[in-house]
């Protein structure tokens, strides 16, 4: 190895068995152990943290749990695994509001429960200690953090006006993102979504249209507080050479800690996720319907091709 190699890999592992290294990788281990046990014994959880045992107790405690899968194995997969420690915090957030409303439960165990918010304070307390000292080190050595920002395109071949129309209907929306369970509006610029999230939980969130220029633009934003915080726009450009009109999506979820976990929700990557649905909304407006593929509309063996997604 060349003297090069051996200064290029010391600052890793150094972090490595660096304490915030060695408390890291605990709870990387510790929020796999904890998410197993949710996903697979939710009965002698809600048990050992006091609630009553009932089917929609085991639904939120395996919700918790693939959470906080999703999250030991970022932790443990990435050498400077920020992000996923900001969405542990993020998520004992919301344990610790679980754990105080079910405080008010008359058949609760209180004593068990009140020990459950210390030991989850506890938790978030070293969470956030690990979490600031790997984004110090981060600034330090001038390393990037994960992108949360994501733009992609695609050439539709209706106008304009139809592909913005199609788009503005928020309800519409379910038809070409398949996660989507449902959209609704709830006021006059404001909506109400819910996606299907995984073992057949729900997961939902609120909006609000932050710009609509017909023709043209639309830009969204979550409100506070939402579990999918996220902001974006889709622009709508006549293609070069009259061949329709040309989508770009810019989406932003830096709003969100450890935006990568949204996979979970979302059943793949954000890229590859906003990629999908931009050839379903393709699909849907020029056939009417959603083919996944050319091998499904096509006789015969031949290799199937997505539409193409410009990624920028």
């Amino acid at each position: 190895m060349t003297t090069r190699n051996v200064q290029r890999h010391r600052p890793e592992a150094m972090a490595d068995c660096s304490t915030v290294g060695r408390l890291t990788q605990g709870l990387g281990w510790f929020s796999i152990g904890l998410g197993l046990a949710e996903i697979f014994a939710p009965g002698a959880v809600s048990a050992l943290i006091g609630v009553r045992d009932r089917t929609k107790t085991r639904t939120i405690l395996r919700l918790y749990g693939l959470r906080e899968l999703a999250a030991g194995i970022g932790i443990l997969s990435r050498p400077r695994p920020a992000g996923w420690l900001w969405a542990r915090v993020a998520g004992d957030a919301v344990d610790l509001t679980s754990l105080v409303k079910a405080l008010d439960g008359r058949r609760n165990d209180r004593g068990l429960i009140a020990f459950g918010i210390t030991s989850v304070v506890g938790v978030t307390i070293a969470d956030v200690y690990c979490a600031r000292a790997l984004d110090e080190q981060r600034r330090q050595t001038g390393e990037s953090q994960e992108d949360t920002r994501v733009a992609r395109s695609i050439i539709v071949d209706k106008s304009i006006e139809e592909a913005y129309n199609y788009w503005r209907d928020f309800e519409n929306l379910p038809r070409f993102m398949d996660y989507l369970q449902s959209v609704r509006y709830t006021g006059d610029r404001r909506t109400h979504w819910i996606a299907r999230g995984p073992a057949g939980t729900n997961v939902e969130w609120d909006a609000e249209i932050t710009a609509d220029e017909p023709n043209r633009r639309i830009a969204w934003q979550t409100l506070p507080g939402s579990t999918f915080g996220n902001a974006g726009s889709v622009r709508f450009e006549r293609a070069p050479g009259d061949r329709g009109t040309m989508v770009h999506v810019e989406v932003d979820f830096s709003s969100n800690p450890g935006a990568a976990a949204l996979g979970t929700i979302l059943h793949m990557d954000l890229g590859r996720r906003i990629a999908h649905d931009l050839r379903n909304f393709k699909r849907m407006l020029e056939l009417g319907e959603i083919v996944q593929s050319e091998a499904s509309i096509q006789p015969g063996m031949h290799a199937a091709q997505p539409e193409p997604v410009y990624q920028h």
